[in-house]
Formats: C-alpha cells, sequence, structure tokens
C-alpha cells in the first residue's frame, strides 16, 4: 500500500463524537458490527504533545479499523502526531474541519478553519509527509456567510491540491456565534445536494456525507450518490440499528448477533477493567441504548445506572439486567 491511500473501502462509518465515542463505545460497538469504521473522539495536537498518550490513544486490537481524528491547526504539532498515530497502529487521521465549539473556536481549528483552506492545506500536506497513513478532513458545507457552494468547492480543491483524498461533509452549515453545538447538529438545514453535487464534480475524490441518517437502509440509498455514509447521534442512541451492517454494506454472511448476545459478550470486557479507581459505569453507560425500543428497555437502562455506578460492581450488572428483560 503507498502512503495516503486505504487498504479497503469502507461505505459506512459511525462519527467521531466527543464525549461518545471512547474506547469503551467503541469495544462495544465491535460487538454488533466489526466491520464499519470507527473514530476516536477529537483529540487535540497539545493534549497528545503534551499529555499521557496511553490514557489517550491506547485502544484493544478488536477496536480496528479505526481512526484517529484530530484538533488542531499548527502543521507541525500535527505532523509530529501523525507519526505518532502511525507508531500506535491507527489506520487512518482525520483533521476537524467541523466542530463549531466556543471552546474549539479559540483554539483556531474546528470548524472556524474552513475560512482558512490554504492552512488547512499545509496541515494536510505536512501529516501525509510526516506518516504512511492516509489523512481525511471532516468538515460543513459552510460556516456563517461563508456557505455558498462555490466556497465549499473551493475549500475542497486547495485542501485535494495538497493531496488529501478522502473527504466527510456534514450537509449542514455551521453559525459559529448564536448557535451551541446542539443546536448547529439540528437547526441549519440540510443540503444533501450539494454534498451529491461534490461528488459529481470531483469524481476522483472520496466524498462521505454526513448528517441526518438514523437507519441502514435510508444510509445505503445515499451510495449511488456519494462514496460513503457517516452516521452520528443515532449510532448512540440505537446502537443495534448497526446490527445488520456487515451484512448489508460488507457482503458478510456471518449472522448477524443478537442484543443479549452482544450485552454477554461485553461481561468480561468489563470485568477486566473493574477496580476500586474504575466504576463499571464508564463502560455501561454506553450499552444504556442498546435495547431501545423493545419491551423492558426502561428497567433495563435503571438497573445499569444504578449499579453500574457503585464500585465495585462489575459484569453481574449485565447478567442481573439480562434476567429482567422479558
Amino acid at each position: 500500500m503507498s502512503p495516503g491511500q486505504r487498504s479497503r473501502h469502507f461505505p459506512l462509518s459511525v462519527a467521531p463524537m466527543m464525549d461518545r465515542t471512547d474506547r469503551h463505545y467503541r469495544y462495544f460497538m465491535r460487538q454488533i458490527t466489526r466491520r464499519t469504521l470507527l473514530y476516536t473522539e477529537m483529540i487535540t495536537v497539545p493534549a497528545i504533545l503534551n499529555g499521557d498518550r496511553p490514557h489517550l490513544l491506547d485502544f484493544s486490537p478488536l477496536e480496528k479499523p479505526l481512526v484517529l481524528q484530530l484538533g488542531g491547526d499548527d502543521p507541525q504539532g500535527l505532523a509530529e502526531c501523525a507519526r505518532i498515530a502511525e507508531d500506535w497502529d491507527y489506520d487512518e487521521i482525520n483533521l476537524n474541519v467541523g466542530c463549531p465549539s466556543n471552546r474549539v473556536q479559540s483554539g483556531n481549528f474546528g470548524a472556524c478553519l474552513m475560512a482558512e483552506p490554504d492552512r488547512v492545506a499545509r496541515a494536510v500536506e505536512a501529516m501525509q509527509k510526516a506518516s504512511r497513513l492516509p489523512v481525511s478532513v471532516k468538515h460543513r458545507i459552510g460556516i456563517d456567510d461563508l456557505d455558498r457552494y462555490e466556497d465549499m468547492v473551493n475549500f475542497v480543491r486547495t485542501v485535494a491540491s495538497a493531496g488529501c483524498q478522502y473527504f466527510s461533509v456534514h450537509a449542514r452549515k455551521a453559525w459559529l456565534q448564536g448557535l451551541d453545538p446542539k443546536q448547529n447538529r439540528t437547526i441549519p438545514p440540510l443540503r444533501y445536494e450539494e454534498v451529491h453535487r461534490l461528488k459529481q464534480e470531483f469524481p476522483n475524490l472520496f466524498i462521505e456525507i454526513n448528517g441526518g441518517f438514523t437507519s441502514l437502509e435510508q444510509s445505503k440509498a445515499q451510495l449511488d450518490k456519494v462514496d460513503a455514509v457517516m452516521i452520528g447521534r443515532a449510532a448512540y442512541d440505537e446502537p443495534f440499528i448497526f446490527a445488520n451492517a456487515d451484512q448489508y454494506f460488507y457482503q458478510d454472511t456471518s449472522p448477524a448477533p443478537t442484543r443479549r448476545e452482544v450485552a454477554e459478550a461485553m461481561i468480561p470486557y468489563i470485568n477486566q477493567w473493574i477496580g476500586p479507581e474504575f466504576k463499571g459505569h464508564r463502560i455501561m453507560r454506553h450499552m444504556l441504548q442498546l435495547f431501545s425500543g423493545r419491551p423492558g428497555s426502561r428497567r433495563w437502562r435503571r438497573h445499569l445506572t444504578e449499579q453500574g455506578c457503585r464500585v465495585g460492581n462489575g459484569g453481574e450488572v449485565i447478567t442481573q439486567a439480562l434476567e429482567l428483560m422479558p
């Protein structure tokens, strides 16, 4: 495999989400889908360069294929993080150019970088020179008044000229002032047609669409117009919608898991982590919606919430909760 090329095609991914897609959530999702591309939470360049790298970057091999999402704007720092990501055996690096939060803006990264395509291009170029890993960019269709289709084209063309081949496009603009991150995920209207047009005009680029997708059927219908679909909040609020993802998107012939099989598979993992400084809730909180929409789901959530917060409680909490289910 040459530098900057993916080893295989991923038509479906779970979006990087702050306080959601940590290593425990990813391990949980791997009990549901083994082939869907997963992302870390966004990790900032200063955190990696100056912080506890094992705590920030370690993952189970079962979580792969896995993308490290970075937050930053300094090409030199991003290049160093790219080298570290390769050493840590990640499969890809993704640059966050989509987060609209004030904290991210104050660091001059995230969605505000859409106003600086040349800076993003320099960052991508530096990362690609520093590592053999593919580099992708996740961005919005626009920000504030810089939201014409032509503005997005200029951004993509500039970044692609630096060698970037992979773009994940959130089909909503972001208002950097006046809307908080949650509002920016729902209030600006979805403009799928602009992402479809982007793929038409840049057929040699890998274009992934993100925003508002809540089912596999809805997502697969997009593959006539783009290369891939990224699912965000629905992957957290209803994780079991991915149970047939491997069969539906990757032609995997192995049977889809049941909810109970997923829950039981998590028991040894939880027991491995439990200790005086680690409460089970840090893992179980990601499992609360496993039975979403099913009879007994409220009892499941209540038991995991109440018992998972108690020091020393481990996998037996899952066993007990399963006994409460019809």
